[in-house]
């Protein structure tokens, strides 16, 4: 008998152009923040549309740098969700300010806007949106409540890189960005990866130029401009800085995963599609919804299971099957790290619900439409396995 290879997860796009990359960076003898880096920032830039791009060292140092950057301080509180990868809420914790959980939407994984405003309180100073899963957040909603309010807004977009919202009556990239700071990542997992990096974005050339001094120890003349310079210049460090450089390295591939990008979301957006046809013949899955004034890149393709279906033995029928899913995504509250640090802005019964009813299921711009398919059939095995007794009589 014949075993089929097993389906991953997810699987990086990556060849010989980004091997070539990495290694033109390493002949040149600069291999951290450098020219590449600065390429790098100026083309994503021009592709999501923001005026500024600053690269870091990964999206949570970026997130880092957002909320610093737009104030937030100890005893400060950051309202965002649970319902998100805890990177989100440790950002606000290397603050020292309190993150304020809110829930999720009732047929979605993202802020619920409509709970934001009684979340407040005076010590309120910034609200992170995640875009989750590449999934873009009902900004039309959330930014009038946060202008109105005078609270700046930092898009975690970590998942987000190629989604789009229709905004002011047309297409817009997420990063442009429509609130004050947007973040990215370039993990493996994501739609562009650099093995791992960050990036933020602004319209705001005082926020730009918060990140760049803070991403390099607060040194207050770069180390490209001082090896540039034709007369000795020396450092000062006026405040408290970090260590969240990107290496040219990285940047040289990001490069050329930006290029990609143009086959990659259009695949990503016929997979979904597949996706979608196949699970309408099902009855008991939820695939992920839409909004008509969104377009994800699916990053991730999340399903809601059965009311009461276990979802460990869900997902184990279906890695004996050969296919690769994950939980869906995970609650900080619920965790060790996070019980005791937030603060809840409201109940987080839909967030507690989909963390324990929704699998992530294998989703890579490589993958095959018959590797679509045979999913949906070990998912159509999985479902009659895990069925109870009472059902299936």
């Amino acid at each position: 008998m014949t075993t089929l290879p097993s389906i991953p997860i997810a699987m990086p796009l990556l060849g010989e152009a980004e091997v070539d990359a990495a290694a033109r960076v390493i002949r040149s003898g600069w291999v951290t923040q450098g020219p590449e880096v600065e390429a790098f920032e100026a083309e994503f830039a021009e592709y999501v549309g923001a005026a500024h791009a600053c690269a870091v060292s990964n999206c949570t140092t970026a997130l880092h740098l957002a909320l610093l950057a737009v104030g937030v301080s100890p005893g400060d509180e950051v309202i965002t969700v649970s319902h998100t990868f805890i990177a989100t809420a440790n950002a606000v914790r290397y603050c020292g300010a309190v993150p304020v959980f809110v829930d999720i939407e009732a047929d979605g994984f993202n802020i619920d806007p409509e709970l934001i405003a009684a979340a407040m309180t005076p010590r309120t100073r910034a609200i992170v949106c995640v875009h989750q899963l590449g999934m873009p957040c009902d900004l039309g909603t959330i930014l009038p409540i946060a202008r109105h309010h005078g609270i700046p807004v930092v898009e975690d977009a970590a998942c987000a890189t190629g989604s789009e919202i229709l905004f002011d009556d047309r297409w817009q990239r997420i990063g442009r960005p429509h609130g004050d700071i947007a973040c990215f990542s370039f993990h493996p997992r994501k739609v562009v990866t650099t093995g791992d990096g960050g990036m933020l974005t602004t319209s705001d050339p005082k926020l730009d130029a918060s990140f760049r001094l803070l991403r390099q120890h607060a040194m207050s003349v770069s180390d490209t401009v001082r090896h540039a310079a034709g007369r000795v210049i020396f450092e000062s460090y006026s405040c408290l800085g970090y260590n969240y450089r990107l290496t040219d390295m990285q940047a040289a591939i990001g490069r050329q995963q930006l290029r990609r990008l143009g086959e990659i979301i259009p695949r990503r957006r016929e997979l979904a599609s597949i996706y979608a046809e196949k699970l309408g013949e099902l009855d008991d899955l939820v695939p992920p919804r839409e909004p008509v004034w969104a377009r994800s890149n699916w990053q991730s393709y999340c399903v809601r299971l059965p009311d009461g279906m276990p979802q460990l033995q869900f997902m184990q029928h279906l890695m004996d099957l050969g296919i690769s899913t994950r939980r869906g995504v995970m609650n900080v509250h619920l965790e060790g790290a996070g019980t005791e640090v937030g603060r809840l802005g409201s109940t987080l019964a839909r967030s507690e619900a989909a963390q324990v009813g929704c699998v992530m299921l294998p989703l890579f711009a490589q993958m095959k439409d018959d590797e679509v398919v045979r999913v949906v059939d070990a998912l159509t095995v999985a479902l009659e396995r895990c069925r109870p007794v009472s059902e299936t009589a």
